[in-house]
């Protein structure tokens, strides 16, 4: 059997800016190499940087430059007021199900009736529907607050309105051409809105809107006695909805998130307290990685398989015992969708291998009746990250695909379904993520349809996979003090990802498959030796017999029995080009 090759992706290494790298080192006293990395995020101004690596609440933007924001909260007061019922309509996801907990919890403070309602994922699917709204209707609610959803739904808004009920949007989707007739339509990607930042997800949509109403009912008078509410504490809530939905993880998110996570670090919720056990991070400082990997996905699961319901209540109670039966059942939820995960994803690495010539296709498409819709986008997203192409994979039930996309960064997911939305019963979502509603005889005209359409806007090279290296360095120059420095990016995630960095000319020694084929590796180079892993990849042990490397990688410090020190997180690697 031929052993596979290196390297594994298509390196990029950014010129060095070394003007403006002098002067970040000199205002803020940092590595060149941590210089070059805040280059390579397009932040050039020393103020910029600062706000970058200390970000501060003080920095949020005004949330009545939202478009539509005094409106709603206009609307949200008399409501409280006048004793409506409110009721709170969400996503099932996790920055649905962060969104609904957050508004629920704060509203619930200062209104005695607020309810809330997420749709079921198979029986109902996504955003608002008639029956959900007739139903919202009998028990008496006057007002509805979408949030994370919403700003497609032109006829349910309308349907809502003919039955008396006022609407506020709570959204940071793509914004169609026609806008639902809401009381407010708040979103920052409305042509219309002055709010600076685009990229909010819809936690942080809805958190505006209480920094708004806050403020509105302090110009009131509301708080003269009442305890005046601290939305910090809400922040943990922001930040795993934030980084659950891979919002870019810069400005206010980044503000949100660095705070949020210290905050679940802390154990200021009791339902975050029980899933951290639950998934064994008690005793972990919580970054990003330990959300995405631990946290989001047992939140996510209840939408997926069971009810986000459970969800919620995890998020909103403080009883201990409470929270620690629904973070096992959560936890039993996520087990069920691994499971699934795991033979869908077999299904379709079959389906590929045998039946799909991956040369004369840009793109992804695939449908199945044993698919459950709660699953396939997450096998998605495992496609992409396997071949790097757009990918949509749909699940039919009674001749109707409801289908799941993700996509690479080169390509706008929902843009491109926009030039193919004729084929669709509905569609909606954002650049990277996207969901449709199809009929299950128009799927294959739209396989082509789709492929067409990203083979005109992408080249052959964009659907290579690409390592982008943030500076070249010798191995000597991995210590302790760079490593802290680049903890200071942190938390990483869309157009602020984990630094990479490129040394040349190292010596591999005592390679090792370790785990789930993981493979351990001793770097020597420049006078010194650091150890390395390789998630995933011990496929390459028996590669690994040239005299030198060139290697890309992440330095973090590893943790481990009562230890720590520096550890390479590999990316990629290479038989070096050059030698000293």
């Amino acid at each position: 059997m031929t052993a596979p090759t290196l390297p594994t992706t298509r390196w990029r290494l950014p010129e060095a800016n070394e003007e403006t790298q002098r002067l970040l080192v000199r205002k803020l006293g940092i590595k060149p190499v941590i210089s070059q990395m805040l280059i390579n995020r397009n932040i050039l101004d020393p103020d910029d940087a600062k706000r970058h690596l200390s970000p501060s609440l003080n920095d949020l933007h005004n949330p009545f430059l939202l478009k539509d924001m005094q409106e709603g909260v206009d609307r949200l007061i008399k409501a409280v007021y006048n004793r409506e019922k409110v009721l709170i309509y969400g996503d099932y996801d996790a920055d649905g199900i962060t969104s609904v907990a957050l508004l629920v919890k704060f509203l619930r403070e200062i209104h005695d009736d607020v309810a809330y309602y997420i749709p079921d994922r198979i029986s109902e699917g996504y955003s608002l529907n008639i029956g959900a709204i007739d139903k919202i209707k009998s028990e008496g609610v006057k007002l509805i607050i979408t949030v994370d959803c919403g700003i497609s739904d032109y006829d349910e808004v309308s349907h809502a309105n003919s039955l008396g009920m006022d609407v506020i949007i709570l959204d940071h989707h793509e914004v169609p051409d026609r806008i639902p007739k809401a009381i407010a339509a708040i979103n920052p990607n409305r042509g219309d809105c002055r709010f600076p930042f685009k990229h909010l997800a819809g936690v942080g949509v809805a958190f505006n809107f209480l920094i708004a109403l806050r403020g509105k009912l302090r110009e009131d008078g509301f708080w003269e006695n009442r305890k005046y509410p601290n939305l910090k504490e809400y922040l943990d809530l922001v930040a795993l909805g934030t980084i659950g939905d891979l919002s870019p993880m810069i400005d206010e998110n980044r503000i949100f998130a660095r705070t949020g996570l210290d905050l679940i670090t802390e154990n200021k919720r009791v339902g975050l307290r029980a899933l951290r056990e639950v998934s064994g991070t008690e005793n972990s400082v919580v970054d990003s990685r330990v959300a995405s990997f631990n946290l989001i996905p047992r939140i996510n699961a209840a939408g997926r398989i069971g009810s986000p319901d459970d969800a919620v209540q995890l998020l909103l109670t403080d009883d201990m015992d409470e929270a620690a039966g629904i973070a096992r059942k959560l936890d039993a939820y996520n087990r069920e969708r691994q499971s699934m995960e795991k033979v869908i994803l077999s299904e379709i690495l079959d389906t590929i291998d045998t039946t799909i010539d991956l040369r004369k296709t840009s793109s992804l498409v695939l449908a199945s009746d044993k698919w459950h819709p709660g699953v396939i986008g997450i096998v998605a997203s495992r496609l992409v990250e396997k071949y790097y192409r757009p990918v949509m994979l749909i699940s039919l039930t009674d001749g109707i695909g409801r289908g799941s996309g993700r996509s690479i960064t080169e390509f706008n997911m929902y843009r491109g379904l926009k030039r193919c939305d004729s084929m669709f019963l509905s569609f909606g979502g954002h650049r990277y993520a996207a969901g449709i509603s199809i009929k299950e005889e128009d799927i294959k005209e739209f396989g082509s349809r789709f492929d067409e359409i990203i083979r005109e806007t992408l080249t052959v090279s964009d659907i290579i996979p690409k390592t982008i290296i943030d500076a070249q360095c010798g191995l000597n120059e991995i210590n302790n003090e760079l490593v802290s420095q680049i903890e200071m990016l942190a938390p990483f995630g869309s157009m602020n990802p984990e630094p990479v960095l490129c040394v040349r000319n190292v010596n591999i020694k005592s390679p090792s498959i370790v785990g789930n084929n993981h493979l351990r590796m001793r770097i020597n180079g420049d006078g010194m030796s650091c150890n390395s892993i390789w998630f995933n990849n011990g496929q390459f042990i028996d590669t690994l017999s040239g005299s030198t490397f060139d290697i890309v990688f992440t330095p973090q410090i590893n943790h481990w029995n009562g230890t720590s020190g520096i550890q390479l997180k590999m990316k990629d690697m290479e038989a070096a080009q050059y030698t000293q």
